[in-house]
């Protein structure tokens, strides 16, 4: 931090504290906070000028809470009642992965964005400007995640009594079309495990392709008997739940005499490794691979749907519990 950056900000008789912390690669984000005399006021920018700017603003419009009052009582600013409704309730909601993930989006697109505005205030141009801003550098997934997660912050707060309706009603967004990934040949399969051949990497690709595990449960795989076990990194719990996948046919020849746990390389290896391999795919289309292959040799779909890790729905999840013996024999007819 360079000598001549003021840790603290004075406006209007109050003194706040000013952090500079790294945004993204090579980027700065100035954050302004002001947590005294009844105020909760926290403002950013990746201007110094425009914090500040943002942070005499909020004082006008931030409502003091005086002495006194409800040590719980419900900020109305929109980054302190995110941040309120985030650490009491959707921490609780989500899973660790899912929450870090929400928490990084917000920080870089919506607390920069939408700062201690009073959430009253908040209109749908404010949102579609957003929407759009984010739209038209090409991040339509983004624009998806961002739309919803303004969606869980606006509901909270209407049933909070803070906002009389949620502004994205009206909001003009057409859901990004996302890209379903494409399945190998059977001679890129070939190809694939051919360019690994005599070295570390050959395992830990035959099994990712036969298993279908996403490419973020590959650090947690083992063996296990029979069995490839690994964190079913999907489900929407704070609960840590595992899938099993029986070490078929196809698998099985990689593994003979195979000794030690799995061990993954870093992800970033195994796309640039894959990436020259197949130029025309990403790491993700073995996942759909070994799904089509389970259509195409007649596995049954429950068992195929353990093997991925897809929820059977509620009702599904609660009264399903398939044996050990089922999967092996559902994992013989991965063979082809």
């Amino acid at each position: 931090m360079p000598k001549a950056f003021r840790k603290e900000f004075r406006a209007d008789g109050c003194t706040a504290h000013v952090q500079k912390r790294k945004s993204g690669k090579k980027g700065v984000l100035y954050e302004i906070r002001y947590r005294r005399n009844g105020y909760n006021i926290s403002v950013s920018s990746v201007s110094l000028e425009e914090a500040k700017r943002k942070f005499i603003e909020a004082l006008k419009t931030a409502e003091k809470v005086e002495k006194g009052a409800s040590a719980h009582s419900v900020p109305s600013t929109f980054h302190a009642f995110a941040t309120y409704h985030f650490e009491n309730y959707r921490i609780k909601k989500v899973a660790a992965n899912t929450y870090k993930n929400d928490m990084n989006r917000y920080k870089r697109y919506l607390q920069p964005y939408f700062g201690e505005m009073p959430l009253g205030k908040i209109t749908p141009t404010h949102c579609q400007k957003l929407l759009e801003e984010i739209g038209a550098t090409g991040r339509g997934k983004t624009v998806d995640e961002i739309h919803s997660l303004m969606n869980i912050i606006f509901k909270a707060a209407i049933l909070h009594g803070l906002m009389p309706r949620n502004p994205l009603d009206v909001v003009l967004h057409q859901e990004h079309e996302r890209q379903h990934g494409k399945a190998l040949t059977k001679e890129e399969e070939k190809k694939l495990l051919g360019a690994f051949e005599g070295t570390k990497l050959l395992v830990p690709f035959a099994v990712a392709l036969y298993t279908g595990m996403r490419p973020n449960e590959y650090p947690t795989a083992r063996i296990d008997g029979r069995f490839i076990v690994a964190v079913n990194s999907k489900r929407k719990t704070k609960k840590v739940e595992y899938k099993k996948i029986p070490i078929t046919p196809m698998l099985r020849p990689y593994l003979e005499g195979f000794e030690g746990p799995l061990k993954f390389p870093c992800y970033k290896t195994m796309l640039d490794r894959f990436n020259a391999v197949l130029p025309e795919h990403i790491p993700y289309d073995m996942r759909t691979t070994f799904y089509s292959r389970c259509k195409e040799c007649g596995v049954a779909d429950a068992a195929r749907d353990e093997f991925v890790g897809h929820s059977l729905g509620k009702l599904g999840n609660a009264y399903t519990d398939l044996s050990d013996e089922f999967l092996l024999r559902e994992g013989e007819k991965f063979k082809y």
